[in-house]
């Protein structure tokens, strides 16, 4: 199993990414010998940008890369292609646990100045043990501009051994004068087919169910499988989509979207139950703190920024847990829009057929785009970070009125 299995319908990007890898992994071992170094080579550089729409895979593209720089299988001196999947190095890069490896992502809405520091200054640093440092940014549009400017500094002059990975939904989402320093791969969503099969291959699911699960989700790859393996998001979807029947009058409207918001926040909850306490602990651990006993003087400002960091988590994961559910009716109305209109393509959401046609006798394909609309400006609210309770419940009631 090589490091690309993983990368569904990305055919032409695995092929250049893989070119790069052979590429670096010649520079690297010429410079460890006394042959001469390859010349440069147009097929690697320092700064890749991966863009492409939610599920294409875009932070699975740039790990793979990664775990193919640092691959040490030796199956490269018999001519093998590096990523083999197998080795130390594409392993612990592959579960996230290689000392060359530096992920960054957003833990509130933004990625801070202060959240890059110290990787930045790592950027210029050698590799510890392995062949390459790399830093992958998994939410570069979310970079502010103190945290965009000081990744720019480091993409512009980076160590000789650096490789910088950036991943946003486009291009459009990253400042232009970082992404003119970068080489550019765009992925494309994966097709139903193509997640399905994945999911019998890698995740042992029933293929009818694979299909119904990669059909529900658009060929979002991480999604699908994870309706298709946890009985919860399969629960929280069908409550979803039983909301546009149950907007038929105010007390609904309200009703349902308190229900949302109460869902989003238990999932964040869930999550900080899972992550905050071994977090903390580690922290007291590592400060030298005794088991149930006081902080040492001088770490309650490393404690607070602790806490202020599972504070922003927090709020992101119920703004995300928000998405997904309005994703779900988005999919839900467009499927409502294509029976109004005789459209033969495939509908997303078969298993609510009954619910699909009856909005679809009771409404016209206008008001079925005016609630689109009304969920589009919900996510638009929420970006703007609007009150979530405020922004679901003024959809419900536009939901409503059609």
């Amino acid at each position: 199993m090589s490091v690309w299995d993983d990368l569904v319908g990305q055919e032409r990007v695995s092929a250049q990414l893989g070119a790069a890898a052979r590429d670096a992994d010649a520079l690297v071992t010429a410079a460890g010998t006394d042959t001469p170094p390859p010349e440069a080579s147009k097929k690697m550089t320092h700064a890749w940008l991966f863009t492409g729409p939610p599920g294409a895979g875009r932070n699975q593209a740039a790990r793979a890369f990664a775990a193919a720089l640092q691959c040490v299988s030796p199956d490269r001196a018999l001519g093998g292609a590096p990523g083999c999947g197998f080795c130390d190095g594409c392993h612990t890069t592959l579960i996230g646990t290689h000392a060359d490896i530096t992920s960054v992502a957003a833990v509130g809405t933004q990625i801070l100045a202060d959240d890059m520091r110290d990787t930045v200054r790592k950027s210029f640093t050698s590799p510890a043990n392995g062949r390459w440092q790399v830093i992958l940014v998994e939410d570069a549009e979310r970079l502010n501009e103190k945290s965009a400017n000081a990744v720019l500094k480091a993409v512009e002059e980076p160590a000789p051994r650096t490789v910088w990975l950036l991943c946003a939904p486009s291009i459009e989402d990253v400042l232009p004068t970082i992404r003119s320093r970068c080489r550019h791969l765009n992925l494309s969503t994966p097709s139903v087919e193509a997640v399905a099969d994945l999911l019998v291959r890698r995740e042992g699911v029933e293929p009818a169910a694979a299909m119904a699960a990669a059909r529900a989700t658009q060929g979002h790859v991480d999604r699908a499988r994870r309706l298709a393996t946890d009985p919860a998001a399969r629960e929280r979807r069908a409550a979803v989509l039983k909301l546009p029947l149950r907007v038929e009058d105010i007390g609904g409207c309200l009703k349902a979207a308190q229900e949302l918001v109460d869902a989003a926040a238990e999932d964040a909850k869930q999550l900080a139950e899972e992550m905050d306490g071994k977090e903390t602990e580690e922290l007291k651990a590592a400060l030298g703190a005794a088991q149930g006993g006081r902080m040492p003087r001088g770490t309650a400002g490393v404690m607070k920024d602790l806490e202020d960091k599972q504070k922003r988590r927090r709020t992101r994961t119920q703004r995300d847990s928000l998405d997904l559910a309005l994703t779900d009716l988005t999919g839900f109305y467009r499927d409502v829009l294509a029976l109004q209109l005789g459209s033969r393509v495939a509908l997303s959401n078969a298993d609510a057929e009954d619910a699909l046609e009856r909005l679809a006798r009771g409404g016209s394909p206008e008001s079925t785009l005016r609630r689109i609309e009304a969920i589009a400006a919900c996510r638009d609210a929420l970006d703007r970070n609007v009150a979530p309770l405020l922004a679901v419940e003024a959809m419900t009631m536009a939901l409503r009125a059609g």
